[in-house]
């Protein structure tokens, strides 16, 4: 490392954003990196470790330490090389990425991480200014066709990765854009959506062919795809939203996170929502059902829509304000984690169940609750029940269910090529070949694993990329 001691001379400095009460007027992005030069500091209190503990925490295996010295060292483009290396988004990462390398670097012990999640925005951002990102067309065509279903994270790092390899590469969305969950999930808040639309259009450069509003099982059989392509790649995400079955769900004013969030990044690019379809938090008593993230990008969209009042709850026990590191690193946390939406404005309550909506004339006007008790059974498992007398009322015109997503959808695609299911309803195939129960059909991202990470995804996306190459040719000389 360049400078051995820089971890005991230079103090963390994380980014700035604007204030909550000016941020919340609009749908941009508000945090303003540190300049470049501030970067080559913090790179700086990189340490030579030894044991690089953040590779473990870093799901696409980034290698930190060695763009962190580049960074330090003011070799900004050996750094981007080093970072597009193992991650073909790091602008999305950099931007979204809950960062597990930090809580697995090893300064994280005794004072606060290396910024690797600003640093690798900044190497990208700077590859960026400097045109230094271009389109990387393969001169050497296989000839091969690969089907692509599902453009998020996942089957966009599958078909660069496939298209980089000489394939002929054809992604299929539903929706009107390529992105998926980056797309229509993710608030622009935290992710301007021309932050996509570039790397959209530096895969088109490459030869990628997007067919947008066309939604496999429904638009397209999937048996079309067997017979017109030499290999599909299933990558549609885990969209099946878990529900809450309790008296007065049928309501109105009750919905899933998805569609809310969905529909406000629609009018942010200019789309019409009909009066009928429209889900909106303006002059709404707000309750947001589910303690993570899509919880808390829902209370953002929420503040910014002009809600009166914002309630967030969790059914599980407020966690720690602080890990026993000791205990715990370099493994990720259980910790109280405050978002910048949670800074904006609202109340939150934990251990707290729901037993049933109320309304009148058919639509929502409260819910009642009941707080409980968390205890560890003889067995390690963790139980709850109902604390006596705890029960409550809440006043809400809209209630948001963002509890996590069970397993994919599983009408249409899945049902229609008959894959195979494995106990938890996501498509199997395992982490070496990727492959489904049928041949030349292979699957990545949270159809196969799960709910997950954006960065898991991309890993994934990538590794199944290699195995579609290597199932195609025989051989890969695709990076794992």
């Amino acid at each position: 490392m360049g400078k051995l001691t820089g971890f005991l001379e230079i103090k963390c400095q994380g980014v700035s954003s604007l204030p909550p009460d000016e941020r919340v007027s609009n749908y941009r992005e508000f945090t303003f990196p540190p300049e470049d030069e501030v970067l080559t500091k913090q790179a700086a209190r990189c340490m030579d470790c030894g044991i690089p503990f953040c590779h473990q925490g870093c799901p696409v295996h980034n290698i930190i330490p060695d763009w962190n010295d580049l960074v330090y060292r003011g070799q900004w483009r050996r750094a981007l090389e080093v970072l597009h290396s193992t991650n073909n988004f790091p602008e999305f990462t950099g931007r979204i990425c809950p960062a597990p390398c930090e809580e697995s670097c090893t300064l994280n012990i005794i004072n606060q991480p290396v910024t690797i999640k600003n640093i690798e925005l900044s190497i990208t951002e700077h590859g960026w200014r400097e045109g230094w990102i271009t389109p990387q067309p393969s001169q050497d065509k296989t000839g091969k066709t690969v089907a692509v279903v599902g453009s998020g994270p996942a089957g966009l790092a599958c078909a660069q990765q496939l298209i980089r390899a000489g394939h002929e590469v054809t992604v299929f969305e539903k929706n009107g854009n390529p992105g998926g969950l980056l797309r229509y999930g993710i608030p622009d808040f935290k992710l301007e959506k021309h932050i996509v639309e570039r790397r959209v259009d530096q895969m088109y450069d490459e030869g990628v062919t997007f067919r947008t509003n066309c939604h496999v099982g429904v638009d397209v059989m999937a048996a079309d795809l067997m017979v017109g392509f030499d290999a599909v790649v299933l990558s549609g995400g885990s969209e099946k939203p878990r529900d809450l079955e309790v008296p007065g769900r049928d309501l109105d004013g009750i919905h899933f996170a998805m569609p809310f969030l969905s529909q406000q990044n629609l009018r942010n690019e200019g789309k019409t929502i009909t009066d009928s379809d429209t889900i909106s938090a303006e002059g709404k008593h707000v309750v947001v059902i589910g303690g993570g993230d899509t919880g808390s990008d829902c209370i953002g969209t929420s503040n910014r829509q002009g809600a009166l009042s914002v309630v967030q709850l969790e059914i599980l026990a407020k966690p720690p304000e602080m890990e026993d590191k000791a205990l715990i690193w370099p493994n990720w946390p259980l910790k109280l984690r405050t978002s910048s939406s949670h800074e904006e404005g609202c109340e939150r309550d934990w251990s707290v169940a729901t037993k049933r909506f109320e309304g009148e004339d058919g639509r929502v006007t409260g819910l009642e609750i009941i707080h409980l008790e968390w205890e560890t059974d003889k067995d390690g498992r963790l139980t709850m029940k109902e604390v006596e007398g705890s029960a409550t009322r809440l006043k809400a015109d809209l209630i948001l269910l963002a509890m996590g997503f069970l397993h994919p959808v599983e009408e249409g695609l899945l049902s229609d090529l008959g894959v195979g299911l494995d106990i938890c309803s996501n498509v199997v195939a395992d982490t070496d070949n990727y492959q489904t129960s049928l041949d030349k059909v292979f699957t990545a991202g949270d159809m196969r694993r799960g709910q997950s990470l954006v960065v898991w995804a991309i890993h994934e996306g990538r590794q199944c990329a290699r195995a579609v190459d290597k199932y195609l040719m025989g051989r890969s000389d695709l990076s794992r």
